[in-house]
């Protein structure tokens, strides 16, 4: 079965990452479009800036944080669908930027997409 994953994206591409989604809505830094090995940027899917800006990576704020960030991806469902797609036949790899790898914004898309299932 697939396995929906999330990786820093400057961690090296693997094979068993699948279709490659960027989640984030600002390109990350020093990461080349020919050399980032992404299939799909999702911009729509990220945290809204005003979200972003408040949250600023903050452990303490995580949970509300994931609230209000599902409460913004109730309205882009539709966007969600190449990757729902995807799942039924290969991993799909969310990609992210943040130093921060477990309170960041594809860890909280991870689980709302688990939820939709």
């Amino acid at each position: 079965m697939a396995e929906l994953k999330i990786k820093r994206i400057y961690q090296a591409a693997e094979n068993e990452d699948g279709l490659r989604v960027l989640v984030d809505g600002l390109w990350p830094r020093g990461i080349s479009k020919e050399k980032s090995h992404i299939d799909l940027w999702l911009k729509e899917v990220a945290p809204s800036s005003f979200l972003r800006k408040w949250y600023n990576h903050d452990p303490e704020k995580w949970t509300e944080f994931c609230n209000r960030y599902n409460k913004e991806l109730d309205f882009k469902k539709d966007y969600l669908q190449p990757i729902i797609r995807s799942l039924k036949a290969q991993n799909v790899t969310l990609l992210y930027g943040a130093k921060e790898e477990r309170f960041n914004n594809a860890a909280a898309l991870k689980e709302y997409i688990r939820h939709l299932k």
